[in-house]
């Protein structure tokens, strides 16, 4: 079955145009419930984005956590159970956020690479509005983000509480305490460490690795419990700064007047979570609290897509969603009928390439591997600093890694890959040659050939056409190019060097003939 289509843009109900200025209006009252809900738009929003976290806050069930902040927000307003991201690595993630457009659409989908000449951002209308955006931190888009984007980009977690905004305003705030590289003892990037961590806490608020949560797809080694604990303990970094954000709207007075989104870009940064496209690397917690109009301790269980956020904020702001988008409303008035499928994928990563698709519903997880032959764990620069698939790689060389933690250290990938969620969320048992799941994996076909079919995918073509073309810049030449790498011989898995374009994959694919 095809995606559904957008809602048609339209102007919010309750507001009226004044110029290039939209005019807030008296506030029309509903009941909902027990409760007396205003469904007028929130003066501001605020937009909080954390890095690779994925759903292991303690409002989302993880005992093991310390997240009070967020635990508190959640019980504020409205827990999401069913939010993805359409890709499981940083900078795509982001293109998609800030456009309202699947980063294989415009160009953005390899990790790294440069779109020339990006489109408009949502807070271009925004501020087109009269809306004052602040955007402080990370502008990581796999592009420059185009004039104008901003209001400012002062830091605005320090000034808020003095100077609160006299009329409708949009915050952004990014929080990288999270990131994958934080967990590492040495950063050859250079960047902050666990280190910092450490410096920033006491004895008793660091999580014990003993304790530490292992999920079966990795092996339960004391690397793995260490750097498992250390990722709490960023996450404990991650929510103070998040209850920074939430007292400074308390300080400034407007914490009843602001609607606040908290969501992250991709999964966490271990062994088949972040970079992939498994559940733990898409499905991701979002949480907004409205106050007035969203109950406290809401949850909600509809599909919802990072595409989705950037109409979604201007509709709640009164802007007009502009056409052409991939995302559609799901808060508001003008909320679209729930999704029956959210879509994800994997390209280029960094030096590796790669074209994964997701279809995803509420139940089933269909994975499409375009080029099988190219195996999960192929040399990665970056990833290679994880204690945890240092380990891993030193355990498949001995043939000391079995059972489920073996599943990433396969040859090949399969063709098709398909999961109840439900049952089974660690996306470990592969129901794709399951008679009883064949209706399932028809329909979730279906659905990815429909998407397929309705948004065009750049990824299917050569990066260097795209190149050649002007739509991205040379970044495989110089700087990617010098790192395909190998791995050392003990831990070789597929071919010896993993390819950096669809032309050498495909080319390898040919070298190698049918399995």
């Amino acid at each position: 079955m095809p995606p559904q289509a957008a809602s048609p843009p339209s102007v919010r109900p309750g507001w009226g145009c004044g110029g290039s200025r939209y005019v807030r209006r008296t506030p029309r009252l509903r009941r909902s419930g027990s409760a007396l809900m205003a469904t007028s738009c929130p003066k501001h929003v605020m937009l909080l984005v954390g890095e690779d976290t994925g759903l292991h806050l303690g409002c989302y069930g993880n005992g093991y956590a310390t997240t009070p902040n967020l635990d508190r927000l959640a019980s504020g307003g409205c827990r999401f159970t069913q939010a993805f991201t359409h890709s499981p690595v940083c900078a795509p993630s982001r293109s998609g956020l800030v456009t309202g457009r699947y980063p294989w659409a415009i160009g953005t989908h390899a990790m790294r690479s440069t779109l020339l000449d990006p489109p408009r951002l949502f807070t271009h209308a925004l501020r087109e509005a009269g809306i004052h955006v602040a955007w402080p931190t990370k502008t990581d888009f796999n592009f420059e983000p185009p004039a104008g984007f901003a209001d400012t980009t002062d830091d605005w977690l320090e000034t808020l509480a003095g100077s609160p905004p006299a009329g409708p305003a949009f915050f952004y705030r990014n929080f990288a305490a999270t990131h994958e590289s934080r967990v590492w003892d040495v950063n050859p990037h250079g960047g902050k460490t666990y280190a910092d961590t450490l410096a920033s806490l006491g004895a008793d608020e660091l999580h014990d690795p003993a304790a530490a949560p292992v999920p079966p797809y990795l092996p339960d080694t004391p690397q793995t419990r260490r750097d498992v604990a250390r990722y709490h303990d960023n996450l404990l970094m991650q929510d103070r700064e998040i209850g920074r954000a939430l007292d400074a709207l308390d300080a400034a007075g407007i914490a009843d007047e602001t609607l606040v989104i908290y969501l992250t870009d991709h999964g966490r940064g271990l062994p088949r979570e972040k970079r992939w496209c498994y559940d733990a690397g898409i499905h991701l917690p979002l949480i907004v609290r409205w106050p007035g109009v969203i109950e406290p301790e809401t949850v909600d269980d509809r599909l919802v897509a990072w595409v989705d956020v950037a109409p979604t904020i201007l509709a709640l702001m009164g802007v007009p969603v502009p056409p052409g988008g991939d995302g559609r409303v799901f808060l508001g008035e003008e909320r679209a009928e729930p999704r029956a499928f959210v879509f994800a994928g994997r390209d280029r990563m960094d030096a590796n390439f790669d074209h994964v698709r997701v279809a995803r519903s509420k139940r089933y997880h269909y994975i499409r591997n375009g080029f099988p032959g190219l195996p999960y764990a192929s040399h990665h620069g970056y990833m290679e600093h994880e204690p945890t698939l240092q380990r891993m790689r030193d355990l498949h060389a001995a043939g000391e890694l079995h059972g489920d933690a073996a599943l990433f250290m396969a040859v090949n990938k399969r063709p098709e890959e398909l999961f109840d969620a439900r049952a089974d969320p660690d996306c470990l048992r592969n129901l794709a040659d399951d008679p009883e799941h064949s209706a399932a994996l028809a329909e979730h076909r279906r659905a990815l050939d429909g998407f397929a079919a309705s948004v065009p995918d750049l990824g299917l073509r050569d990066e260097a056409d795209l190149i050649a073309e002007g739509l991205v810049a040379d970044r495989l030449t110089g700087e990617y190019r010098p790192r395909v790498s190998t791995l050392a011989p003990e831990h070789r898995i597929g071919p010896e060097r993993a390819p950096l374009t669809r032309a050498e994959a495909e080319a390898l694919a040919r070298r190698r003939g049918p399995d």
